[in-house]
């Protein structure tokens, strides 16, 4: 039997329609907190493996110029998800008039924020900054926790002189003794030290989990509309992600190769160690071995905001719920890094 010319034609266009709807994928725009440096290799592994696509999202990434960037890029809606300083998202969240911006993912159980110096300084221990001259850019998520290191270690902070110093200059300053210690990422400043020549043994780094700083550190932030309209979404890229986690844990060389596809210009060896002091000093915690990737304590969360307090005057403090949610978060088991 022959179909009618319109019925063949409203066939044929429904087909197309139904494919088209099928192959249709949710945008997202994924701001990071910096460069495509080693540490963003997981997420450019999702993007080339088809993970975000399985699960119905077209992924773009785009780098940023700060930890605490994120969270405004989010905010805005010019990106629906963003890498961003969660102590910094409580600080954001402490003004009702803000968006009800969350995290959605941990990914740094132990923050990066440190102290870090050199041998021929003599500091051993959060005491020894006393008497000498500290580097910090103002806009660095670690400068930001001085004042709970200070409390946590009783620093005479009369006796450390503060130098506000520029990113691209701070690892060169301290390399030349023009600063005695500096504050950032642990990772990075390694890094560059060494980068500058600086040899790996003569670089001291003072983790401040490791002396009294009880925070979180960056974590995957989500555009509250985002989430309620998009949920799927959301939870599809938190599962995404996790799974590129794991494959770089596998394979970090496979994962820098990836990177180095958008930052052709990136030293290999540079980043791939990077990669790998982030993964086993800030990403891949006992914590994060026992409970999975991705959640928090909610009970350490709640001390993090009162140390925060430490730091920042609040107006209406928010809770740990106003700041974190698991909803997105897969099942344990499918967070496990093997």
């Amino acid at each position: 039997m022959k179909l009618a010319p319109r019925i063949a034609l409203a066939l044929v266009a429904t087909l197309l329609a139904g494919t088209a709807a099928a192959q249709k994928l949710t945008p997202v725009r994924f701001a990071l907190d910096w460069r495509f440096e080693g540490p963003a290799a997981p997420y450019v592994v999702a993007v080339d493996k088809g993970y975000y696509k399985a699960e119905g999202l077209e992924v773009t990434i785009d780098p940023g110029a700060s930890s605490v960037e994120g969270i405004n890029r989010v905010a805005s809606g010019a990106y629906e998800m963003g890498f961003a300083d969660i102590n910094s998202l409580v600080k954001y969240r402490d003004d009702p008039r803000n968006l009800a911006v969350k995290a959605v993912m941990m990914v740094y159980d132990t923050p990066a924020f440190s102290i870090v110096t050199l041998k021929k300084a003599g500091i051993t221990s959060p005491k020894g900054l006393e008497g000498k001259t500290l580097g910090a850019p103002a806009a660095d998520g670690a400068w930001a926790q001085w004042p709970i290191f200070v409390q946590a270690n009783k620093i005479d902070t009369s006796k450390v002189k503060i130098e506000n110093v520029g990113f691209p200059v701070r690892e060169p300053m301290l390399a030349q003794g023009r600063v005695d210690a500096i504050t950032g990422f642990w990772f990075s400043s390694y890094m560059n030290l060494k980068a500058a020549g600086v040899a790996g043994d003569d670089i001291v780094v003072l983790h401040m989990r490791d002396f009294g700083v009880d925070l979180y550190g960056n974590a995957i932030v989500a555009n509250p509309d985002f989430m309620k309209f998009n949920p799927k979404a959301v939870a599809g890229f938190v599962k995404a992600t996790i799974r590129g986690f794991q494959d770089t844990m596998k394979d970090p060389e496979a994962a820098i190769d990836a990177l180095l596809k958008r930052n052709p210009i990136a030293n290999r060896a540079v980043e791939l160690e990077r990669l790998k002091l982030a993964m086993a000093k800030n990403v891949v915690t006992a914590d994060v071995q026992k409970n999975g990737l991705g959640g928090i304590d909610a009970k350490r969360m709640d001390r993090a905001i009162e140390q925060i307090g430490l730091t920042f005057k609040y107006t209406a403090k928010p809770k740990s719920a106003d700041i974190f949610t698991a909803q997105f978060l897969p099942p344990r088991e499918q967070r496990l890094m093997k």
